[in-house]
């Protein structure tokens, strides 16, 4: 029998087995929670609860404009407002009153929570009184508009959104000596709305040259388009119709060469179409009708790709209607009536397309309108008014019904001559016997 260890070296052994038990110890309990490397990592979703997102001074902001936030304001779907993503609270960035109740005011309080992030304010149908704007959230939004809303705008109060890229302002009178009053001082503008607003004035000289898209239709502008519209290079839609503006178009209009829509319809606007807008190398529409243009109508129309819309009616246009049918049936949409002086050539066009304009004679005048008579016959009627062959057809036609009138007459006398002859012979034998 060996006789027992020594008390030193029993506790070192001792000490060595406890250490181990530790370290495996340890290594069970990571065992469950080590990931591979390659093991994507989920970070859990920040809570969306009601309230938990949006800055508690802008929600109370929201609920002092009656906007609902039972839900969260800034969930997605929610038609009223737009947040940004900051943390740990999130902030409006957009709003939009629709719909009014009679009970809703703009409080400068709650304007002034929401001013230092909201960036768009719309109305639509909201017929509040305006009120005083914070000069922060004047400053900061980048978009306004405003539809059926507003008993009035002033210019001077629209003004001082110095720093907007997006006006629209429809079916609201707008106060103003004229649009620089309004619009003057917004360097950053891109695109312009105002119509509908019993705007009054001329055209400024000097507008932004940034802007993509002007509209100011249904005003009482007046006075000329400036020829220093054309540095807005990168106008892409102009509206000026149903306004009071007067003179020839600029001879340098072609130089706007990004536009793609054009309205100048309802105005008083004369001379000819200048030859520069064939240098519009994406024009799709062009109204402009219900002016006083004049001259004739120019060719370059028939090159211009990309056009669809094509309305002249109602102006003072004369001469030959310089289109063919293959450029008719391109376009979608083309209106030439009432420019009495202008008239087709049958050889290009066919009476059948009912261009609301005559037809020209041999000298490319416009021929007279045919009798009342054949007005109120059918297409065919219409047709045979421009096409001698059926006029030939309409002449044998009534030969022939005259024909058969002349013979049953001759076989009338004759028969009544046979029976007055009878009759005769039978009186003189009577008179013989």
């Amino acid at each position: 029998m060996s006789p027992p260890p020594p008390p030193p070296l029993l506790f070192l052994l001792l000490c060595s087995l406890s250490a181990t038990a530790s370290a495996a110890g340890k290594s069970t309990a990571a065992a469950p929670v080590a990931t591979p490397p390659s093991s994507p990592v989920t970070i859990p979703a920040p809570s969306t609860s009601s309230h938990s997102t949006l800055d508690p001074k802008q929600l109370r902001a929201l609920q002092s404009l009656s906007i609902p936030t039972a839900k969260d304001p800034c969930a997605p779907h929610n038609a009223a407002t737009t947040c940004d993503a900051a943390a740990p609270f999130r902030h409006v960035v957009s709003l939009h009153l629709s719909n009014c109740s009679d009970d809703v005011s703009l409080s400068f309080t709650a304007l002034e929570s929401l001013s230092t992030t909201l960036q768009s304010l719309s109305f639509t149908n909201c017929p509040i009184s305006p009120i005083r704007f914070p000069s922060d959230l004047a400053l900061n939004l980048r978009s306004f508009s405003c539809a059926h809303s507003f008993k009035h705008l002033a210019g001077v109060w629209l003004s001082r959104f110095a720093n907007l890229t997006d006006l629209a302002v429809t079916d609201v009178p707008v106060n103003a000596s004229g649009l620089y009053v309004v619009i003057g001082n917004m360097r950053k503008l891109r695109s312009v709305t105002i119509t509908n607003a019993n705007l009054t004035g001329s055209i400024p000289k000097h507008l932004v040259e940034n802007l993509t898209h002007v509209d100011l239709s249904r005003n009482g502008l007046k006075g000329k388009i400036p020829s220093s519209i054309a540095v807005l290079e990168n106008l892409e839609s102009l509206n000026l119709s149903s306004n009071a503006l007067a003179g020839e178009l600029p001879a340098n209009f072609g130089d706007l060469i990004s536009l793609k829509n054009v309205s100048l319809a309802s105005n008083s606007l004369s001379g000819s179409i200048p030859d520069s807008i064939s240098a519009i190398p994406g024009l799709e529409h062009l109204d402009l009708s219900s002016n006083q243009f004049n001259g004739t109508i120019p060719k370059f129309f028939t090159e211009m790709k990309h056009l669809k819309h094509l309305n002249l009616a109602n102006n003072a246009f004369r001469g030959v209607l310089p289109f063919n049918a293959s450029f008719l049936e391109r376009l979608e949409v083309f209106k030439i009536k009432g420019n009495d002086n202008l008239c087709y050539n049958h050889t290009s066009l066919s009476s059948k397309l009912k261009l609301g304009i005559a037809q020209c004679d041999k000298h490319g005048l416009p021929m007279s309108p045919p009798p009342s008579k054949d007005l109120t016959s059918g297409d065919d009627g219409d047709s045979s008014d421009y096409d001698d062959g059926d006029d030939g057809g309409s002449s044998s036609k009534k030969e022939g019904h005259h024909g058969p009138n002349k013979v049953f007459l001759g076989l009338v006398i004759a028969l009544s001559s046979i029976v007055f002859l009878i009759v005769f012979l039978i009186l003189i034998a009577k008179r013989c016997t």
